[in-house]
């Protein structure tokens, strides 16, 4: 299946308002909903870390496997998703996604060993990656092309949105638990509910996807022109000529060339270099350590003193902080461009990681019985909300524009292929590590990603090309 999601804005076709304008946001909104369960699913584990711990007697090193079970699932998920899609249809595979997502809901809130838990883990990340494919796809097969860049960012969105909003469940459902994670409401311990809330948004995904229509790319694949034609009318309006989209359609399905891992390989180093920059790109969104802070931020401030509550709601916070840098990065990714939003970042990421390493140094303690002086608290807090914010104002929203337009088409969706491939690796690599090098030196892991922050300015500055203004057929 292939990705048109950042496809120029103004391209082609009909660019006066469609018809229903509200109802092809209602189209992306519920197709977006995958992007909600991606980033809820991915970061409600942070408020049951603890509690799992404790639940099951576990060292750092089997509940960070257990964590980042999630994420083999991922892999597999993204992997199969595009054949899958192009079999069953788009919306089959949301149907899917939304089983996998509520049978993990329901699967993880109610484990009886911790094997148990990191398999419900595992099928939620399939649907997650799932998700992450299906989503971006269908939203820019359906998008009328004058407003298909704003449409594609509401899957964006959708997942800083779904961060935030499973850290504010969280801190609800600990409330009602007295701050206890492990404290009992109807029968269940707060962290089961905590996971077990998932189903509501999971059941909502589902029931959406029979609100809206199939991909009208699919549909033609298929054979059902006439269906793709009422589907084209009903997005761009009934004063397109469909006809002409149908075969503008079928025309472009039939030019594509199929990538394949043999096309990438070439050079001295296995790949051509362009692949090698987008692995770069990936690794280093991921090795600065932005999934500790969504996998483990409540852990971590508890690991410096500050209360379970008080920690619940400082993550949720930082959520916040999230969604403001994501919009900023919307903002100005096309006005900017996207190596200097990626060089300010990168700077950024550097300053806020280094002075919350240096803060996180002046921890005293052993156990539970662990503090950081108080000035030194606000300092790590503060710096690692400046570290989200200029995490998601730059590399959290630059890396996937490059990924979309950097490669030369003959080899662009195998690349992306590899380039995700090795996202989900990093992101394994940070998150399995995590509690061990926390348990070591904590500031030492944070001077750590501080390490790949600074490494990264080099790497843009050297390597990554510059794609704002340019055409997709000019990567060469």
């Amino acid at each position: 299946m292939t990705s048109t999601a950042n496809a120029p804005a103004s391209g082609g076709g009909s660019a006066s308002q469609p018809d229903h304008l509200g109802h092809v946001i209602f189209i992306t909104a519920a197709a977006a909903m995958g992007g909600f369960l991606f980033g809820y699913d991915s970061s409600v584990i942070n408020g049951a870390v603890e509690a799992i711990r404790d639940r099951f007697d576990v060292g750092s090193a089997a509940l960070a496997q257990v964590i980042a079970a999630a994420l083999i699932g991922c892999a597999f998920g993204a992997a199969t998703a595009g054949r899958l899609a192009d079999r069953i249809g788009r919306i089959r595979c949301m149907q899917i996604a939304s089983v996998l997502f509520t049978a993990s809901a329901i699967g993880s809130a109610l484990p009886f060993a911790l094997w148990d838990l990191a398999m419900w883990r595992v099928i939620g990340g399939f649907g997650i990656g799932m998700a992450s494919v299906i989503g971006p796809a269908y939203i820019a097969e359906v998008s009328p092309p004058a407003y298909r860049g704003r449409l594609a960012s509401f899957q964006q969105a959708a997942i800083v949105i779904g961060i935030a909003v499973s850290q504010l469940v969280n801190w609800g459902i600990l409330n009602l638990a007295d701050g206890d994670q492990r404290g009992e409401i109807g029968g269940l311990e707060a962290w089961q509910w905590m996971l077990g809330v998932m189903v509501v948004p999971a059941v909502l995904y589902g029931l959406l996807s029979f609100a809206i229509p199939e991909s009208p790319r699919f549909l033609v694949s298929v054979g059902r022109t006439d269906k793709a034609k009422e589907v084209l009318r009903e997005v761009e309006g009934s004063g397109i000529d469909a006809d002409a989209r149908v075969r503008e359609i079928d025309h472009s399905m039939r030019s594509e060339v199929k990538s394949t891992f043999k096309d990438l390989l070439g050079g001295r180093f296995g790949f051509l270099p362009i692949v090698w920059i987008g692995i770069g790109l990936s690794v280093f969104q991921q090795l600065v350590g932005i999934n500790v802070i969504f996998y483990y931020s409540s852990s971590l401030w508890q690991s410096v003193g500050i209360d379970a509550s008080s920690s619940f709601l400082y993550s949720f916070e930082t959520s916040v902080v999230n969604i403001i840098g994501t919009v900023i990065a919307m903002v100005f990714v096309d006005r900017l461009g996207r190596k200097p939003l990626a060089l300010i970042g990168s700077v950024g990421m550097a300053l806020s990681l280094g002075t919350a390493a240096w803060a996180f140094s002046f921890k005293t303690g052993t156990g539970d019985d662990i503090s950081l002086p108080h000035a030194q608290g606000i300092t790590a807090l503060v710096a690692a909300n400046f570290f989200v914010l200029f995490f998601a104002l730059s590399w959290g929203v630059v890396v996937w524009v490059l990924l979309g337009e950097m490669f030369p088409g003959r080899i662009r969706a195998a690349a992306l292929g590899v380039a995700a491939a090795a996202q989900w690796i990093a992101n394994w690599v940070i998150t399995v590590t995590f509690p061990s090098l926390s348990d070591w030196n904590l500031s030492g892991a944070y001077m750590i990603y501080t390490f790949f922050a600074l490494l990264s300015i080099p790497f843009i500055l050297k390597w990554v090309p510059e794609t704002k203004g340019k055409a997709l057929e000019e990567m060469g």
